[in-house]
């Protein structure tokens, strides 16, 4: 399938590094205002430039757009995109509130075409194997998740505005600041939880802006830190922060009446991991009072433990549910970006739902708007949209 990049930006490197694993996804256009950065992608990828969006959206052979715009610029690319005919894939948000995103939904019903959202980590290993071991009830019964999505204080400390991707374009900082850190991550975990355990139900959430001048000039300052509580069916609770000045933690814990899930860095597409069970033999024990005893030893060597030091318990590897893969983004970033784009595609060919729908995307974004501006719903919002239930990978 031909695909259209719109949005040229920091993020359409990993994209289209990551499209050359898919002989059958061929990125064969791109557009995007800022000149500079058209061409710079264009050249890297050898791709065609397109000096407007209708030069793009007028190539019959692309039937499929990669929306890589700024969130703000979400709704109306998108809109556009799916006037012209074409199938859309759009970066997470799917609109900056509720009613533009179900307008979309509606027009591309409309149209008869489809438009789905990012994240896409859902279908990595990572998730895959967490949502296998859940299913399969390897702790029991679910009581409670933390989630949580720090990415450190990057600002102003760290100039993230200087940042650049291989082929130089620089990290969107003040775009970042000014929509939010919520907006732009809660739904890595979000999009996994709401897969796993079903739709949400309320949200009960609190956000505030901890660092106002993170070194550069915005015209607005977003929150950089929120928590909340999200209820789902069966009792399910889940704690999930998302911020800019904690340090990073990218982890998830699930625990269940027989034991727990951990995952240290849950946005990798093939982290490992680790199930602690509450049934512990006595040589275990023993094992464990023998780990107690050399931990001070053992400190200043825990970013080499590949399990959480801190609780010091006997952990078991799961084994991950899909063939490992070894795609990833960057050396340092084993993250799939196609993975969404790919499925949407195969979906469309073989005429069957894809996974991240459009009503999907709506569902992650009532979430996010009542984590981001718990505010306006009084600090506690009942969850009034669904999805049908989306069907896992073929595990092994």
């Amino acid at each position: 399938m031909n695909i259209g990049i719109v949005g040229c930006g920091y993020v359409s490197d990993f994209y289209a590094k990551n499209s050359r694993s898919y002989s059958n996804l061929r990125i064969k256009g791109a557009f995007d205002l800022n000149q500079e950065n058209l061409n710079r992608f264009c050249q890297h990828y050898a791709v065609t430039p397109h000096q407007t969006l209708e030069s793009l959206l007028d190539d019959q052979s692309i039937q499929l757009i990669l929306n890589l715009s700024n969130p703000r610029s979400h709704y109306a690319v998108s809109k556009t995109c799916l006037d012209a005919g074409k199938h859309v894939y759009t970066e997470k948000p799917m609109a900056m509130d509720i009613s533009q995103a179900k307008d979309l939904l509606h027009y591309a019903y409309e149209k008869g075409l489809r438009i789905g959202c990012a994240p896409c980590n859902l279908l990595g290993n990572t998730a895959q194997t967490v949502w296998k071991a859940v299913k399969e009830g390897q702790i029991g019964k679910v009581r409670l998740i933390y989630a949580n999505y720090d990415d450190g204080m990057i600002a102003p400390h760290m100039r993230p505005w200087e940042w650049r991707n291989e082929f130089g374009v620089p990290w969107p900082a003040k775009d970042e600041f000014e929509v939010g850190c919520t907006y732009e991550h809660a739904a890595y975990f979000l999009s996994c939880l709401t897969t796993i355990f079903g739709p949400a139900r309320w949200v009960s959430a609190f956000s505030s802006c901890q660092i106002s001048d993170k070194g550069i000039v915005v015209d607005s300052m977003a929150p950089d830190f929120s928590v909340g509580c999200i209820e789902y069916d069966d009792g399910v609770v889940a704690r999930v922060t998302c911020g800019l000045v904690a340090p990073q933690d990218k982890s998830l814990l699930i625990v269940g009446d027989d034991g727990y899930l951990f995952v240290r860095y849950l946005r990798n597409d093939t982290e490992p991991v680790f199930l602690r069970r509450n049934a512990i033999h006595q040589n275990v024990k023993r094992v464990e009072n023998l780990i107690n005893r050399i931990r001070t030893r053992l400190q200043n060597f825990e970013q080499f433990i590949p399990w959480p030091l801190d609780e010091f318990q006997i952990y078991e590897k799961v084994p991950f549910a899909l063939p490992q893969s070894t795609i990833r983004a960057t050396s340092g970033k084993r993250v799939d970006f196609m993975l969404g784009p790919h499925d949407m595609a195969n979906a469309i060919l073989e005429g069957r739902p894809h996974r991240l729908s459009g009503e999907f995307g709506i569902h992650l974004l009532e979430q996010i708007e009542a984590l981001q501006h718990p505010e306006r719903f009084n600090y506690r919002r009942k969850i009034e949209t669904t999805f049908l239930p989306i069907e896992p990978l073929q595990w092994i």
